[in-house]
């Protein structure tokens, strides 16, 4: 019997999947928010351009860190 609960037992101290897949999307947001706002200030500099969406969203893209 005692051997059952030490099976039962969680030993190890590891994240749940469920912790470390809502971080991942959290950064995911958090990346996505940010290249938004890069591509917005591109495209305010530009004086609002139509046409310029696409290169504004993947200029921002490159320049953000690579974690």
């Amino acid at each position: 019997m005692e051997r059952l609960k030490a099976a039962k037992k969680n030993t190890g101290k590891s994240t749940p999947i469920s912790n470390v897949e809502s971080k991942q999307e959290s950064n995911s947001l958090d990346n996505i928010t940010r290249i938004a706002i890069s591509a917005y200030y591109k495209s305010e500099a530009r004086g609002y351009e139509p046409g310029h969406e696409l290169q504004d969203w993947l200029a921002a893209e490159a320049e953000l860190p690579n974690d």
